[in-house]
């Protein structure tokens, strides 16, 4: 037990420490795409995958432990993961980055991860439950790409990592834009974790490798997984209500860790208050935070289960719901912005005409 809640809050405090200051999340970057074109955040997505991948698949070729991709629950990752795209708009974060600024003070987000937490516990214990086995009964026989295809998962490696080292070096290659910034307060080390905005790659670098360490710190406790936000986040409301044990593992204290290394992120670096939302932005964050735990569950798991962490084991669970997850971001992202601005247009046009 204690060795399980040492790494789990220690992987999980890194995980929460380096999202905070490099400030990713896939919301953001996944509404950036569609409002503004901006595709850096997807590109630090795919090089956080690459890393993680290699680093995995060598784990698994020297005997660590071994994986299998099993079926593929087609309908309901389609389904899940639209409906988990839809709810981070409204509830401002993806599943990571509403832990990590709940860890900022922001009460919308706290009021987020009540309604995901709920959801996704009535989807695995609760009423819901019939609801979620029903739709999985669907499947696909294969969820491996490799196997598909009769390849290795190393030749698949290769390719990603080839993709995202070109994506990388043509971003890299276009010239920056100078943002003005407030004059340090900090020097040396402390002004690098503190106040410099880090780069997206940097981060996304920092993410592969904390996610390569999750495996053997989560297997060696007897949780045969890497990261994961949702089923953990089940698991606390689960432990709150009964008290059984059998729901405390790895991944609960992972997504304590989370908080707590946004926490300390955000007091060191003077982003830290409380923020009391009004009462628009309450109801989105709840009604978010509800589709969340919904779509997470069903979809077996969020942008960080299937979105970074099946994505990197090839598996079609994972590149298909990270797919439908930015479809579901698009889809809100129209409603909540787009049209809005464009009536908001028309309307002006008309009253000046």
């Amino acid at each position: 037990m204690l060795q399980m809640i040492l790494t789990g809050l220690l992987c999980g405090s890194l995980l929460g420490f380096v999202m905070q200051r490099g400030r990713f999340c896939l919301t953001g970057g996944f509404r950036d795409m569609y409002l503004s074109k901006d595709n850096r955040m997807f590109y630090a997505l795919l090089i956080a995958i690459a890393i993680q991948s290699v680093g995995v698949y060598t784990l698994i070729s020297l005997g660590v432990f071994e994986f299998n991709a099993g079926s593929l629950p087609i309908v309901a990752v389609i389904i899940g993961s639209f409906i988990f795209g839809i709810g981070i708009i409204f509830a401002g974060g993806c599943a990571t980055g509403t832990w990590y600024r709940a860890g900022e003070g922001l009460i919308g987000s706290w009021i987020a991860l009540a309604g995901y937490m709920l959801v996704a516990a009535m989807m695995k214990t609760g009423v819901l439950l019939p609801l979620d086995t029903a739709v999985k009964e669907v499947q696909v026989e294969s969820n491996s790409i490799a196997a598909t295809f009769g390849l290795n998962n190393w030749v698949l490696i290769a390719i990603l990592v080839v993709i995202v080292g070109f994506v990388v070096f043509r971003t890299l290659r276009k010239p920056k834009v100078k943002i003005p910034g407030l004059k340090p307060k900090k020097t040396g080390l402390a002004h690098i974790l503190f106040e410099k905005r880090w780069h997206p790659f940097v981060t996304a670098t920092l993410i592969g490798l904390i996610a390569i360490l999750a495996w053997p710190l989560s297997i060696a406790t007897g949780r045969i997984a890497g990261l994961g936000i949702t089923t953990p986040s089940a698991n606390i409301l689960q432990y709150l209500i009964t008290g059984e044990l059998s729901f405390i593992n790895w991944g609960v204290f992972l997504v304590l860790g989370i908080f707590l290394g946004s926490l300390f992120a955000a007091k060191m670096s003077g982003e830290f208050r409380f923020r009391l939302p009004d009462l628009k932005t309450t109801i989105n964050s709840f009604s978010g935070g509800l589709m969340m735990g919904f779509g997470a569950a069903l979809a077996g798991g969020c942008s960080i289960g299937n979105g970074l962490v099946m994505t990197a084991m090839m598996t079609w669970q994972g590149w298909i719901s990270l797919g439908f997850m930015m479809l579901g971001t698009w889809t809100a992202s129209y409603f909540v912005f787009v049209r809005p601005r464009k009536k908001a247009s028309q309307t002006t046009q008309a009253a000046t005409a």
